[in-house]
């Protein structure tokens, strides 16, 4: 994590701009989002207590998503091989990098959270921060799965993004983030249910109002977890073959 964290701390200024995209899905869509639907009706009265929490969702979502491009690089300047032969474990190469993601999008959410408050947004202190570690814990096992497509696809990078296209709007639409999927087509409710994503965006809105008692919380932390291990394991098995 210190050694990818370090070209980062050179260049603060790209996690500045990396800030741009969930500002603008804020001050653009949002505005839309409530006049559209009708923020008090739909989405249950303050329509940033819905959307801001999925906001957070998202950055992690393609902030971690795309790791695997920075893998790729190391496959071709030899950098990767020269680290798999230190005493590192595998799983702390996953993890130390997915971390180096994680750490500066929750800087990234912190700073929403702040610029959101004026505009209405409350967030419950203990709910934020059960939020935050959420996201963390997704984070990880979204990186490490970023992690194992690009050592599996390292021969033909051309493939990451390929896959990585095709599954991110996917994933993201049917999780409920831009969009309520309740007055949706009944096969976009049954496909939201297998995505993990939408059950961590409706534990991220029931943390930051502070709603402890919503079931809604242990599934987000169970798919949460899920998904880390999941990660973790095929990116591990994954790493070890690419050192066969």
């Amino acid at each position: 994590m210190t050694r990818e964290l370090r070209p980062v701390l050179r260049d603060p200024f790209s996690l500045v701009f990396s800030l741009v995209q969930p500002l603008v899905f804020l001050g653009l869509f949002g505005p839309l989002l409530a006049g559209s639907l009708g923020g008090e009706q739909v989405l249950g009265g303050n329509v940033w207590q819905w959307f801001v929490p999925a906001i957070l969702v998202m950055t992690t979502l393609f902030g971690t998503a795309t790791t695997g491009s920075n893998l790729l690089y190391e496959f071709q300047t030899g950098a990767h091989e020269r680290i798999l032969v230190t005493p590192l474990s595998r799983p702390s190469l996953l993890v130390g990098r997915s971390l180096k993601e994680v750490l500066p999008l929750i800087g990234q959410a912190l700073i929403v959270i702040v610029v959101m408050i004026p505009f209405g947004f409350r967030a419950d202190v203990l709910g934020a921060a059960l939020g935050l570690a959420l996201l963390a814990v997704l984070g990880v096992g979204l990186g490490s799965l970023s992690y194992g497509l690009a050592t599996a696809v390292r021969k033909q990078d051309w493939m990451f993004w390929v896959v990585h296209q095709t599954l991110i709007f996917p994933l993201m639409i049917l999780s409920g983030m831009l969009l309520p999927l309740d007055s949706g087509p009944r096969w976009m409710q049954i496909a939201a249910t297998a995505n993990p994503l939408a059950y961590v965006v409706e534990a991220e809105r029931a943390l930051f109002a502070g709603d402890f008692s919503s079931p809604a919380i242990l599934w987000g932390w169970v798919a949460a977890l899920a998904t880390a291990a999941l990660g973790l394991a095929l990116g591990v098995r994954l790493m070890n073959r690419s050192a066969d």
